[in-house]
């Protein structure tokens, strides 16, 4: 499966350096998280979930469902972040409708792993 850079254009971007957290689990948000450049580790119950890398996105359930994060994500490297509120995820879905099953694909992909280390 080829992977789209779905972030490639967007001209708003946060810069993080390595180490610095992004948002901590419990942290309320609406948003998700798209990045540009670097990558970012996920952390659930102080293991890590996955290091997300370019045109990866996390933070998808709190766009979602406006709930609190259930990770903390760290900048493993330097990075450029976009930051999607739903008119903006709205707008990308519109345009460009295989991202709506990217995060899809996502979410189920941290779903069964966080399962996956439950029953360990």
């Amino acid at each position: 499966m080829v992977e789209f850079d779905y972030f490639r254009d967007i001209k708003e971007a946060t810069s993080y350096k390595a180490g610095d957290i992004i948002f901590s689990a419990g942290d309320p948000d609406d948003l998700l998280y798209g990045i540009q450049d670097g990558e970012v580790d996920l952390m659930f119950n102080g293991e890590l979930l996955e290091t997300v890398v370019k045109s990866g996105i996390f933070g998808e359930k709190s766009l979602i469902d406006e709930s609190p994060h259930t990770t903390s994500a760290i900048a493993k490297t330097d990075c450029k972040i976009v930051k999607l509120d739903e008119s903006k995820f709205l707008f990308l879905v519109h345009e460009t409708p295989t991202f709506a099953l990217h995060v899809m694909r996502t979410m189920t992909k941290r779903t069964r792993t966080v399962m996956t280390m439950a029953m360990k």
